[in-house]
């Protein structure tokens, strides 16, 4: 999907006083990085910047990056209502890398074609610092049918093996599905993977 579709769902939503995602960030993004000392961060493909701005609030120093300016807009609201200041960056996931290396790099449900999803990771890794930390979450093809919610479209769904073969050279704390309980009580499958940027002596 383009950029000027992802900028009207969110200027439809922002006009009718919604938001396309939850404000509240992501719960195993979260869980997994809460227990992190704070430093520079990246939220990449951040939408409208929910993981991006519970880093800021928790001290973390953290650039959003996503291909919509509008989402980013929204982040930016948000952030500002909250007293906090990030760094906002309208740029694609699959060709941006920050130009100074950086301890976490945040990835929740960019949903890509194979190809594109590992072009994301690579830039991911390449924003890293050694010893930085990449956290990714998205929906599991699994959950096309056995679980809840996400893209009907299998090819932008994450592959377990994909996404563990895009994180080649990183130390690999954990990569799998992971059952998630929806709002309404239902469960959908994402794939997740916890890794590190090896310190080279």
């Amino acid at each position: 999907m383009s950029n000027a579709f992802w900028d009207a769902r969110y200027a439809k939503a922002a006009a009718e006083g919604m938001a396309v995602w939850s404000s509240e960030p992501n719960a195993w993004i979260a869980q997994v990085t809460g227990t992190l000392p704070p430093g520079t961060a990246i939220d990449l493909a951040a939408g409208e910047g929910r993981n991006a701005v519970w880093l800021a609030s928790r001290g973390w120093r953290v650039t959003a990056v996503d291909f919509s300016a509008t989402g980013l807009s929204i982040g930016r609201a948000r952030a500002a209502g909250a007293g906090l200041e990030l760094g906002w960056v309208t740029a694609d996931a699959t060709s941006w890398v920050s130009p100074t290396p950086v301890d976490l790099v945040v990835i929740a449900y960019l949903q890509l074609p194979a190809a594109e999803l590992s072009s994301a990771i690579s830039n991911a890794i390449a924003s890293l610092a050694a010893g930085g930390t990449l956290a990714l979450i998205g929906h599991d093809t699994e959950n096309l049918e056995h679980g809840v919610g996400g893209p009907k479209d299998a090819a932008m769904l994450h592959d377990l093996e994909v996404v563990r073969s895009a994180a080649a050279g990183l130390d690999i704390v954990e990569c799998r599905r992971y059952d998630r309980t929806t709002a309404d009580g239902g469960v959908a499958i994402d794939t997740i993977l916890l890794a590190t940027k090896p310190v080279r002596e």
